[in-house]
């Protein structure tokens, strides 16, 4: 485990190779799961103020089903979660050929909006769980994503390095800097 402050992050997040493969994976994360993307309660907010922009991007039956169950929804865990179509895509997913794409993200492209997608869509595959005194930061390893392990292979990647935005966004840029620094080191050692 490396620990910078009260955030802990596990070793995989700078040891294992990884960059998102959207031509390998076509998107299943906006899919893989047994109910939607985690929402934090100011996430739950904004995407209620910004479905006007949003909807006119998605699909039909991604439309219907926010106008059903709501821009947001809780799930049988008792988190706020975004809501899906027949319990299986995401329904602010669109496609963009074969492939699954956040419609958040796709309006944040366009500047209709100044929200670029929930933050656990950000991170993934990374999850944050806070806990008291300190903050857990741990790589789901999924066989969906095997595409990106071996794209972070081939283009010599670091999980965190593909990660730099969302993980900016988490925790902002002196705290990823020392998670750099700190990978660094612990690779030199390691040689």
């Amino acid at each position: 485990m490396l620990r910078i402050n009260d955030t802990i992050f596990s070793p995989d997040i700078i040891d294992e190779k990884f960059c998102c493969d959207l031509q390998h994976c076509k998107g299943v994360c906006c899919r893989y799961g047994n109910s939607g993307a985690p929402l934090s309660d100011e996430e739950v907010v904004i995407i209620e103020d910004i479905w006007p922009e949003v909807k006119p991007l998605l699909r039909p039956d991604g439309i219907n089903a926010i106008i059903e169950q709501g821009t947001s929804i809780i799930d049988s865990d008792n988190d706020k979660v975004t809501p899906l179509i027949d319990n299986l895509d995401c329904a602010y997913s669109v496609f963009n050929g074969e492939i699954l794409m956040c419609g958040f993200e796709k309006a944040w492209f366009e500047g209709k909006i100044n929200f670029r997608k929930p933050f656990s869509c950000h991170l993934f595959p990374v999850r944050i769980k806070k806990f008291p005194g300190f903050t857990a930061v741990n790589y789901e390893k999924l066989g969906i994503c095997s595409g990106g392990r071996e794209k972070g292979r081939k283009d010599d990647k670091y999980l965190y390095e593909s990660l730099k935005e969302p993980l900016i966004r988490a925790f902002g840029e002196q705290m990823y800097d020392e998670l750099c620094l700190a990978a660094l080191q612990i690779r030199d050692r390691m040689i």
